[in-house]
């Protein structure tokens, strides 16, 4: 299978920097071709420019070089996989952006010009993962509707197959008040379920 993995956090020494290597390493052994995009290394933009809000409903709607790249990547991807943390109860502005700037007509969906309906254009995603963490407990998290796993886990996933793409979520709560020996299991978590892929 051929997994994009996205990563999104400014720090590679993070805890998220670490899950990152622990997932794309998972994912190699267990004999995958993954790619990857480390949104913070590339200096990725995430602010959609005018132009690209102009051209955004035409047929080509991408004009710098790196998105087009990244784009090109989610096109031939079977899983996406989406490593970052959970800030303000969604995702990292860079991740945001992304999505916005990547997932555009004809990459992330189909814009139908008479009755302005959405088809995806994610068909063949089989799969699709998150690995987040919290500094809140799981309760809090869930009271405040969790927006990144909202977006992932229902926004994107419905681009793919809502009901034929496989998703996982990995969520570790509560790092405010960080304990070494839920963090070293959740490590574990992530390698034994992406190598179970």
């Amino acid at each position: 299978m051929k997994v994009l993995v996205v990563f999104a956090h400014p720090d590679e020494t993070s805890l998220c920097g670490e899950l990152f290597r622990t997932a794309t390493g998972a994912l190699r052994r267990a004999g995958h071709d993954v790619d990857v995009i480390d949104l913070y290394a590339e200096g990725f933009e995430a602010r959609m420019s005018r132009a690209e809000r102009i051209v955004y409903e035409t047929d080509e709607p991408i004009l710098d070089p790196m998105v087009r790249r990244h784009a090109d990547l989610v096109q031939a991807a079977d899983a996406l996989v989406f490593v970052y943390p959970t800030w303000y109860w969604g995702l990292p502005a860079v991740l945001k952006g992304w999505l916005e700037r990547i997932l555009v007509p004809g990459v992330g969906f189909v814009l139908d010009p008479d009755s302005r309906k959405v088809k995806g254009g994610l068909r063949h995603v089989r799969r699709i993962a998150g690995i987040s963490t919290y500094g809140s407990r799981h309760l809090e998290t869930v009271a405040l509707t969790d927006g990144g796993r909202r977006v992932i886990m229902r926004c994107v996933r419905v681009l793919a197959r809502p009901f034929g793409c496989r998703s996982t979520w990995l969520a570790l709560y509560g790092l405010n008040r960080p304990d070494p020996r839920r963090i070293e299991e959740f490590i574990a978590r992530v390698d034994r379920t992406l190598g179970a892929w």
